[in-house]
């Protein structure tokens, strides 16, 4: 395929085929950000097929978040250096078979290794998205790009526990759990053929050098916290559980030295060192990881919770997460079309209110149940509020914290928000996931959701707090994802900007 590109003191047409090239980027994002939550809805499935203990089913659902959010920002920088269609190409064809490995898996250790694996791919596969579009579309048409890609993007967050649940339970073909990754097959391969075909070359930049130090002291690190996390409660929480994470606690800090000495000596770390030198932007990133922790953690649990303690079947317990998803979506429309833009900053409060709200909804819900003849119905107006509140934060959120950074920066920030962001919701799956277990082994399903709410309200106290050091306007739509007037016609930067719930 040839480079569109002009030739300089020439103009040529825009490229043929660059809308059939964000058809290829959706739908191959699309099938990344889906297998963050599809798996959800599989526990009860895993435990009587491969004998999972709690333990594992946290590692296979948050195990995934977490080597894509450990590799996100590498992904970024190989894609700079060896190309982006060539970093889509590879990171596409692994992913499809890393799904396929899955399906297949034929023990739970296997399992969990494939979705590490898949995680991975992930991480060499979605950072280049935004880049080959930027590289093929400009002007208007570009703003027309961004406005498609993010609600999208956003859709395949939602509907996973849905489309997990409808293919568990329809059971094709007798796949039960294996489905809802076997389905990757045919849509990546059919990606994978239109990409190599229509996407063009463009030769990457050969003078980057990527980080490999830092890439695997942020991996190493990312791997000692989520560890004793996910095994702590199952072992019992000995010696080394806590040893694990001081570790990882040190890891963090010696990468952040490490990323200003490279730097320091003319070499090129794999994130830009003035922004840890950000406090806004340093706020934010814990502000990203307490909301998304909480927020995918008590996802989690209410899967879990309807499955494994109100028995519903995995159909049912994918439609028990459409309240979450309906209150999300009608939040992020509010926040987005009215709040963001006239109140600034204050939206950000507001929505953990509303989710507080929800928690207190569901809290009451919970203790009036009748177990006879309980429905989802029961716990629907507060599930629904708390996705209202959930919905408001993350249609802004990623614009308050990056509206900190300088615009040759949005590149390198974007990727660190969305790699904490990917971490901070594998760390809220083990934390969320070993306080419900941690009641239900006795048989006190309300208990464990109780805990959990308990936990989720400490989280957003937490981020409303956080909220408060953050600009108090946020930065325009397409400005988040590198397009400003000072840099329209360069490269600002490869990293996407990644919501989902």
């Amino acid at each position: 395929m040839r480079d569109p590109s002009p030739v300089p003191g020439q103009t040529t047409a825009p490229y043929r085929w660059r809308w059939l090239i964000l058809v290829v980027m959706l739908v191959a994002e699309i099938m990344d950000l889906l297998d963050a939550s599809i798996v959800n809805v599989a526990g009860p499935d895993l435990e009587r097929s491969l004998g999972a203990s709690s333990a594992g089913l946290q590692w296979v659902i948050g195990g995934y978040a977490l080597t894509l959010g450990a590799g996100l920002v590498l992904g970024g920088r190989l894609g700079d250096r060896f190309g982006r269609r060539r970093m889509f190409l590879i990171g596409l064809a692994a992913f499809t078979l890393s799904s396929l490995l899955c399906a297949i898996a034929p023990n739970i250790a296997s399992l969990i290794a494939f979705r590490l694996l898949q995680g991975t791919a992930g991480a060499l596969l979605l950072p280049q998205g935004l880049g080959l579009l930027r590289e093929n579309f400009s002007g208007p048409e570009l703003t027309k790009v961004f406005a498609i890609f993010g609600p999208v993007l956003g859709l395949g967050g939602i509907i996973g526990p849905v489309l997990g649940g409808f293919l568990i339970e329809g059971d094709f073909f007798g796949l039960g759990w294996r489905s809802v990754f076997l389905v990757n097959l045919p849509i990546g391969l059919a990606a994978l053929i239109i990409a190599a075909r229509f996407v063009p070359r463009r030769a990457g930049d050969r003078t980057v050098r990527v980080d490999t130090v830092g890439a695997a002291l942020v991996a190493a690190s990312c791997a000692l916290l989520v560890l004793p996390l996910n095994q702590g409660q199952e072992d019992g929480w000995p010696l080394w559980t806590w040893l694990c994470m001081a570790a990882s606690v040190a890891g963090f800090a010696l990468f952040a030295v490490q990323q200003r000495r490279t730097a320091a000596g003319g070499g090129e770390p794999l994130v830009t060192p003035g922004l840890l030198r950000k406090p806004a932007f340093t706020v934010g990133l814990g502000g990203i990881a307490l909301f998304f922790g909480g927020l995918i953690g008590t996802q989690l649990v209410l899967t879990l919770y309807l499955q494994i303690g109100r028995h519903f079947t995995a159909g049912g317990a994918g439609l028990g997460n459409l309240p979450l998803a309906v209150g999300t979506a009608i939040g992020g429309a509010v926040s987005g079309a009215f709040l963001a833009d006239r109140i600034g900053r204050t939206v950000l409060q507001i929505g953990p209110l509303v989710q507080l709200l929800g928690a207190v909804l569901l809290w009451f819900e919970l203790d009036g149940l009748d177990a006879a003849s309980f429905s989802v119905w029961d716990i629907a107006p507060g599930v629904a509020v708390a996705g209202v509140g959930a919905g408001m934060v993350i249609a802004a959120l990623f614009s308050f914290i990056l509206a900190a950074v300088d615009d040759d920066e949005i590149g390198s920030a974007s990727g660190v928000l969305s790699a904490v962001q990917a971490v901070g919701g594998s760390i809220g799956v083990a934390i969320f996931g070993s306080v419900f277990f941690a009641r239900a082994r006795t048989g006190d399903f309300d208990g464990g959701f109780h805990r959990a709410l308990i936990v989720q309200a400490c989280l957003l106290v937490a981020f409303f707090a956080v909220t408060f050091l953050l600009p108090r306007k946020g930065r325009p739509e397409q400005e988040q994802h590198g397009v400003v007037p000072e840099a329209a016609d360069g490269d600002p930067g490869t990293s996407p900007q990644r919501l989902s719930v």
